[in-house]
């Protein structure tokens, strides 16, 4: 009887594996060209997860991960307990909210605002000053916003001067920082974002447009009625994506921006993991802080993904 049984289950396996063969065979030309993404993601993503265990061992750069002794939890205990790990979130989850909250609606103001320009050579040329930014190094976006705010003869300044106002050393108060990254990062970014939103508003079916014009109504409610609504899915999953990434500030540029003096608010896990892990050598503490920032950041894409796909119908899977 086993014999008898189990012959259906090889047949199957047998079928399955022709199958993957001849649908190999027809289309081989798409493998090979996705070959080079797949080997990319196994190597520079899949394969350093092997290295998530440091998080968990006593680790040596001379013992290797394998015979690093196992201390479990005791790093996540050193982590909880330090108040420079604990300003540090504090800071990211501040920052993040705050870039959302203000950074967020830019991008797709300004795809609506690029869609009611009728003059096709103003737009192009008001696109093209905005997006700009996206494509300058970050070093020359810090190199920028430190002459801007410079005490001496920062623009800023100067304009401040004009009224009358002391010369204010931004860069060096830990109450101007914020305000000043954030601000920054949406000029960088805002205008190079609002590409995908204008993909998705010139998706919109035209006929909708056409029969509001008959129906007498004006561009804002055309907007407000047929644009916004018709991108809402776009949005929503641009939301969830950005909300994944509220644990990962752009930590490149607050590396060149921000000094001992402006720690208090500046400091995020990035640059706290930056400082244990590359500058005073404790790749283990670093790996946990990097091991809660991955999960905490799964944590909010789940969470969000939940809530769009219950009260929305639009979700990522």
């Amino acid at each position: 009887m086993q014999p008898d049984a189990a012959a259906p289950s090889k047949r199957r396996w047998r079928e399955r594996v022709e199958w993957l063969v001849d649908h190999f065979r027809a289309e081989w030309q798409i493998y090979v060209m996705l070959a080079p993404m797949i080997i990319w993601f196994i190597v520079f993503l899949y394969k350093p997860m092997y290295g998530l265990q440091i998080a968990f061992r006593d680790y040596s750069v001379f013992r290797g991960i394998a015979a690093s002794p196992w201390v479990g939890l005791e790093h996540f205990e050193t982590l909880f307990s330090n108040s420079q790990f604990l300003r540090a979130v504090k800071n990211t989850v501040y920052i993040s909210a705050l870039s959302l909250i203000f950074g967020f609606p830019v991008p797709i103001l300004l795809a609506l605002m690029f869609n009611e320009i009728l003059n096709e050579f103003y737009k192009r040329t008001a696109q093209t000053i905005v997006y700009l930014p996206h494509f300058i190094s970050t070093v020359i976006i810090a190199g920028i916003v430190i002459t801007a705010f410079s005490p001496s003869a920062g623009i800023v300044n100067t304009v401040l001067g004009w009224f009358g106002i002391d010369s204010i050393y931004f860069l060096i108060k830990p109450e101007w920082f914020r305000p000043i990254f954030i601000g920054s990062g949406i000029w960088q970014e805002a205008g190079f974002s609002s590409i995908v939103f204008l993909a998705a508003i010139a998706g919109v079916n035209p006929s909708l447009y056409e029969s509001a014009v008959v129906d007498g109504a004006s561009r804002w409610q055309m907007m407000w009625r047929i644009t916004i609504p018709s991108i809402m899915p776009t949005i929503i999953i641009m939301l969830i994506i950005r909300i994944g990434n509220l644990m990962e500030v752009g930590f490149e540029l607050i590396i060149l921006l921000y000094q001992p003096a402006t720690y208090q608010t500046a400091d995020v896990i990035n640059t706290f993991i930056y400082r244990q892990g590359l500058q005073s050598g404790q790749y283990d503490l670093a790996a946990a802080a990097g091991f809660f920032n991955a999960v905490v950041a799964f944590i909010l894409v789940m969470i969000a993904n939940t809530l769009s796909k219950r009260y929305s119908r639009t979700s990522l899977w």
